[in-house]
């Protein structure tokens, strides 16, 4: 990569820490509803439904948000990009503290959801700052800025019982202004947006930046990214509620115990971007899905009451998870949905180094989408069920389809590369075709011998 002359590992990682702490202190903004969220639905007595949409509502701005500014930070550069952000965000969330009717807190959350866009902008100025075969590594080190949810987790709830939901906002606003301003201050320009003004150039129009999303490669990524990512945002703000409304418990300590979740969620991220260096991506999702779906299966069963015939009479008993089961299964969920989330990103700037921006906005508000849609369904299906676990029940689902799909298609692609694999029903599926097409060398070998 011609931009990186010159740019040293000192540069790089003064990149790499500013971004990931703007990105933290964004996604803590983003699910501050997930802690505030529980005051409010009792202050207005909203129904669950109503509460699914007022925490899924700054996921859907955050969302839609990211193709926008992926192609904003190719134009004009991450870090004028991110600070404006920032502050405009900040604003939004002063704001919030003023409002008290329920329709106004939709329009609010919209704006404090746009937070959620920084993602985005700090994929393309991380990844311009490194080499390829670096880039899975620190672009997962990067996303464990998803850690923001678990500060948020951890520190709301006291700020919520000492100071009301009101400054609690008004804390988070001050202390996002002081980040957008120290980013500006302390951050560089990235190698290729200044390599770019050097040349007298300038970043690729809009239609340019879109063109990459012809390919259903790309809404593949996506697709896996609703889950990996969508449920974890889905989950970090639902998960409060699920604890103090199944298991009766303080919304201090369901604020806590969501945090158990969040972190592993989050910070191991970075290990499954350099997992997804070693082993490769597609290995890492193959882990991510089945282990998802081991835990979602057990994490879905509800109470359940039973009566047998014995020997001498009728036996009764009652199958529960207890909390302490339920915490350790949603840890194991989180630790790896985060491997997931880093081995989709990974693929992005390989396939698409000149398209970052655009192609991982796509990949992410899509993601986000699930972080919006989710909460929502979460809570019309105990609305109409009363079954609390029905929320594992519905990412269960999503797990097998997108487990499924994903084999499928790559068992028909490598099909039509080296069509020889077609009898091959139950092997290894390697990460490139490489190995591959010389699998099916060998066997048009020992067939020729034979």
């Amino acid at each position: 990569m011609e931009h990186l002359e010159g740019v040293t590992r000192p540069q790089q990682y003064r990149a790499l820490t500013l971004s990931t702490l703007a990105f933290t202190t964004c996604f803590a903004v983003w699910t501050i509803f997930s802690i505030i969220g529980v005051q409010i639905q009792r202050d207005l007595g909203l129904s669950e439904t109503q509460f699914g949409i007022l925490v899924a509502t700054p996921i859907l701005t955050g969302s839609i948000s990211r193709i926008f500014l992926g192609i904003w930070t190719e134009q004009f550069g991450g870090r004028r990009v991110f600070s404006i952000l920032m502050l405009i965000t900040a604003l939004c969330v002063f704001m919030l503290s003023y409002v008290e009717t329920y329709a106004m807190f939709l329009v609010a959350a919209l704006g404090v959801g746009l937070a959620g866009g920084s993602f985005i902008v700090g994929i393309a100025y991380t990844s311009y700052w490194f080499e390829k075969e670096k880039q899975g590594t620190a672009l997962g080190i990067f996303g464990a800025g998803n850690a923001g949810a678990a500060v948020t987790n951890f520190a709301a709830p006291f700020l919520l019982l000492a100071l009301g939901w009101e400054q609690t906002a008004v804390v988070y606003a001050i202390v996002l202004t002081v980040v957008a301003v120290g980013f500006w201050i302390f951050s560089k320009e990235d190698p290729l947006t200044r390599a770019r003004r050097g040349q007298g150039g300038k970043g690729s129009s809009a239609r340019e930046q879109l063109e990459p999303l012809r390919h259903l490669q790309v809404w593949r990524f996506a697709l896996y990214y609703f889950f990996v990512f969508g449920a974890f945002v889905a989950l970090a703000s639902y998960l409060p509620r699920y604890y103090v409304g199944a298991y009766d418990v303080s919304i201090a300590v369901a604020g806590t115990l969501a945090a158990l979740y969040t972190l592993p969620a989050s910070v191991f991220r970075a290990l499954g971007g350099w997992m997804s260096d070693r082993f490769g991506a597609r290995a890492i999702m193959y882990l991510t899905f089945i282990a998802s779906l081991v835990c979602l299966f057990f994490l879905s069963y509800p109470e359940t009451s039973y009566i047998i015939q014995g020997k001498e009479g009728e036996i009764a008993f009652t199958m529960i998870l207890p909390l302490w089961a339920v915490v350790i299964l949603t840890v194991l969920l989180g630790f790896f949905m985060s491997l997931g989330k880093a081995a989709v990103y990974k693929h992005i700037p390989v396939y698409y180094p000149e398209n970052v921006g655009s192609v991982g906005g796509l990949v992410g508000m899509i993601g986000g989408l699930g972080g919006f849609f989710l909460p929502i369904l979460f809570g019309i299906v105990l609305d109409l069920t009363g079954i609390w676990t029905s929320s594992y029940m519905v990412l269960f689902v999503l797990v097998a389809v997108s487990l499924a799909w994903m084999h499928g298609a790559i068992r028909r692609m490598e099909r039509q590369r080296v069509p020889e694999l077609a009898e091959e029903r139950y092997r290894y599926l390697p990460e490139i075709q490489e190995p591959a097409k010389q699998y099916a060398e060998r066997r048009r070998t020992r067939q020729t011998e034979k």
